[in-house]
């Protein structure tokens, strides 16, 4: 079951108006990184061709055609520099990043407005006398969003010339809007602020339901939902989304490790990593060089294997919250795990993510998913759920197998 929380819920601003806590993420960031750190230093312009959006690419067009990221802002914002620094950054390293809304533009956007992104690239790049005439990779179109943005991106990410679709800091709202991830056929990548994430249960609940085969990544940083747009080149999330672009759209497999494989490069950063059916573009795996000696060996272990749980209140509110549990294996890998929880009177879960529960209050358990059951010696999972009177109190244990 999805959890729909009362701020989250907020983030269907892409169909009735957008709420004035959104709307707080689509201010203009309080210094934009004029250039980024790519090799092509960018900026934004207009274009009379394409209203109410902002088109951020190198100040000199480069030699390589420019693939193409149409960006749907936080809050479904229509203030196009929104993640400003952001995208100038993405911009600078080649690519044509198109933002839904006019700089500083003023109400709210709707998913329509990336594929007037798409088609706007395609026709100036066939258009005699433009610019951008034969320097566009229409081949190659990402489209992605933040939070309510996000929404937005994946409404659209159906459109048969979508090469990626980029989820940061979002997930659906509803069980209902589920054939969104039934109809995905490209790679997908999600980009979120760990669990403290108010987007981060509904964007896991969407990792559990991607078709098989499909290839995905997950990559969480705990740094909350507003990201780190803002900062100069727009931060960690700037850096790791243009790595994913130039991996996605660009063919760079040296891009590609920092996402494939058990010693990706992001794996080994502080980013909680996970994988689907991932293979650099060449298909075949990374490979890791071999030790110089080899590993010592070591005996079979005895007994069950071990695993903590560790659980939390992330929001709590009158008569509600919302907690997360953290399942971490010992020194034994595990295919899968079980948690106790004994919740305090008058508490009860009303839905729960990324795990299978027993029983709604006092002592109930809650075993893994298929997904999230194999855990290596000292990897860590979570599930989450929301329930009723107050999280406090609750304890958790846990049993591996």
């Amino acid at each position: 079951m999805r959890r729909r929380s009362k701020i989250y819920a907020g983030l269907a601003a892409a169909i009735v108006p957008v709420t004035s806590v959104l709307m707080a993420l689509g201010g203009t960031p309080a210094s934009a990184a004029v250039g980024g750190s790519g090799p092509y230093p960018a900026d934004y312009e207009t274009s009379a061709t394409l209203a109410n959006h902002t088109i951020f690419r190198p100040q000199t067009l480069p030699a390589e055609r420019l693939p193409i990221v149409v960006w749907g802002n936080g809050g479904c914002s229509a203030n196009g520099l929104s993640q400003g620094n952001f995208l100038r950054e993405i911009a600078s390293h080649g690519f044509l990043a198109i933002a839904n809304g006019a700089p500083n533009g003023s109400g709210s956007t709707t998913s329509q407005m990336l594929t007037q992104s798409i088609d706007w690239a395609v026709a100036e790049n066939s258009r005699q006398g433009s610019k951008y005439y034969n320097k566009i990779d229409t081949s190659k179109v990402a489209v992605a969003g933040f939070s309510c943005g996000g929404l937005e991106a994946y409404a659209v990410s159906n459109d048969p010339r979508v090469t990626t679709t980029g989820i940061f800091s979002s997930g659906l709202l509803n069980d209902a809007d589920d054939y969104q991830l039934r109809r995905l056929t490209k790679p997908i990548a999600y980009f979120v602020g760990g669990p403290s994430d108010i987007a981060y249960p509904n964007a896991m609940d969407d990792w559990g339901k991607l078709p098989a085969g499909l290839p995905a990544f997950m990559g969480n940083l705990n740094v909350g939902h507003g990201g780190t747009y803002d900062q100069a080149n727009g931060g960690e999330f700037g850096r790791v989304a243009t790595l994913y672009f130039k991996w996605r759209l660009k063919g760079d497999t040296t891009a590609g490790r920092n996402f494939v494989g058990a010693d990706c490069g992001l794996c080994r950063s502080q980013w909680s990593v996970q994988q689907k059916n991932l293979t650099l573009d060449d298909g075949t795996p990374p490979t890791t060089p071999p030790p110089t000696t080899p590993p010592p060996t070591t005996p079979p272990p005895t007994g069950t294997p071990g695993c903590t749980a560790v659980y939390s209140v992330q929001d709590q509110w009158n008569g509600g919250f919302v907690a997360n549990v953290s399942v971490t294996a010992g020194t034994t890998a595990l295919t899968g795990w079980r948690v106790t929880l004994t919740l305090p009177s008058g508490a009860s879960v009303s839905s729960l993510w990324n795990g299978v529960s027993s029983g709604t209050s006092g002592t109930i358990t809650v075993a893994n998913q298929s997904y999230n059951g194999r855990l290596a010696a000292g990897q860590a999972t979570s599930f989450g759920f929301q329930g009723t009177g107050s999280g406090s109190g609750t304890t958790a244990s846990c049993t591996g197998s």
